[in-house]
């Protein structure tokens, strides 16, 4: 029995309770490291003991994707198993919930043409459209929890043997999710409201732009018209509540694919397709990135660019306050569920439909004539910093500070 048994127990309820909201019948999805194979058993078993009709496991195995990556044939990369997709189609679509656990080696890829692993990914993504929008929408429930792999415990403390390292990330886990609390669930109760009420009074406001200025950056961000702020919990289309992603300090909407001015400088570095990209801009002009510059990590970035006309332009804007529990740790996780629930933060990419009314129902032409951008990635990167100011502007045309100095300007009791 794991030392940790008696947490690991508590983060499965929380997981099924909090995180999919598992009702009884229902199917449920797991994305999986195979490090995770007891944490995978002991929510398998909980899950059943819910009333889940089958629990399906998705494994992965970081030694056999580098080993793909490195020798597999280029025809190979850029062809994702048409069986595979329409298996995963097939689940969503028969309400089956997704939970993924997460925390890959953020050098996974290091070293090797990040043309290949830029050709796998656009793969990957071309094939699970449906299956993406299906979650994307709300469709179904669905969450994302971490799970500290030896790789990715020995890159947040390095000077630590692997055992300890994962204890010491183990240990940070169970903070920020609430779990080293008595009553877990209680506690992410507590928290979804406290985002409710952040969100609400945002989605009564209605700005127009957010003005975003701080060391580097310089940017204004247009809304959408009759966009929704989300974050904390949220319902699926079937009218079931619940957490995205444990864990979640954000509120987040939707920028309009063509509003973005100016210049963004990254406060964190960004995990993509298990490369780095490390202080690094991007300039904006009518909503484009026009210009970029990375001091590491510049040619991922470059093919992170070029996925599509989409990824050139923003899908997300969140706030997080600079003194959410991830940003006190003081470490930088190299891990975007994590980093980006420590800082404010922008997506380049996919749009999530809810945050637009009525957006689950657009078709492509409804999506284009009100901004929603469209894409095959969604990847956050951060930006935020207790330097960080940002003012609202109403559509009279009036500022009204809602960040300062990182954190909220406001007082929502």
């Amino acid at each position: 029995m794991s030392k940790h048994q008696k947490q690991l127990e508590k983060y499965a309820d929380l997981a099924l309770k909090k995180g999919v909201n598992l009702q009884r019948g229902q199917g449920l999805i797991i994305n999986a490291p195979i490090e995770a194979a007891e944490l995978v058993r002991t929510i398998s078993a909980k899950a059943y003991g819910r009333g889940a009709k089958n629990v399906h496991l998705e494994w992965n195995d970081e030694v056999l994707s580098f080993m793909k990556m490195k020798n597999a044939p280029m025809e190979v990369l850029e062809n994702f198993p048409k069986w595979k997709a329409e298996g995963l189609e097939e689940m969503v679509k028969d309400g089956y919930a997704l939970l993924s656990i997460y925390g890959p080696n953020p050098d996974l890829f290091k070293g090797i043409d990040s043309e290949r692993i830029a050709k796998a990914n656009k793969a990957s993504g071309e094939a699970l459209t449906k299956y993406r929008d299906y979650i994307m929408n709300d469709k179904t429930t669905w969450s994302i929890i971490a799970y500290p792999q030896e790789a990715w415990a020995q890159k947040v403390f390095p000077d630590h043997s692997p055992e300890e390292a994962q204890d010491k990330l183990w240990e940070q886990i169970f903070h920020i999710t609430r779990i080293d609390q008595e009553d877990p669930i209680k506690a992410w109760e507590d928290h979804n409201e406290k985002l409710r009420q952040a969100r609400e009074y945002l989605n009564q406001k209605q700005y127009k732009k957010l003005h975003y200025k701080a060391p580097g950056t310089e940017l204004s961000i247009e809304l959408v018209q009759n966009h929704i702020w989300h974050g904390g919990s949220t319902t699926s289309e079937k009218g079931t509540e619940f957490n995205p992603n444990i864990p979640t300090e954000e509120v987040f909407t939707m920028p309009h694919k063509t509003g973005v001015q100016g210049k963004v400088t990254s406060t964190k570095p960004l995990n993509y397709g298990g490369n780095l990209i490390e202080n690094f801009t991007l300039t904006f002009e009518n909503g484009k990135v026009v210009d970029y510059q990375a001091e590491s990590g510049e040619e991922t970035l470059k093919h992170l660019l070029e996925s599509d006309d989409g990824a050139k332009r923003l899908g997300e804007v969140a706030l997080v306050p600079n003194e959410s529990p991830i940003s006190k740790s003081g470490h930088i996780f190299y891990n975007t569920l994590y980093d980006e629930n420590a800082s404010c933060h922008l997506a380049l990419g996919k749009a999530y439909p809810t945050n637009i009314r009525g957006g689950s129902s657009f078709n492509k032409e409804q999506m284009e004539s009100h901004g929603v951008n469209d894409s095959l990635i969604h990847e956050d990167f951060m930006m935020g910093s207790k330097e960080l100011d940002i003012d609202g502007e109403t559509k009279e045309g009036e500022f009204e500070a809602i960040f300062r100095k990182g954190s909220w300007a406001i007082d929502f009791k």
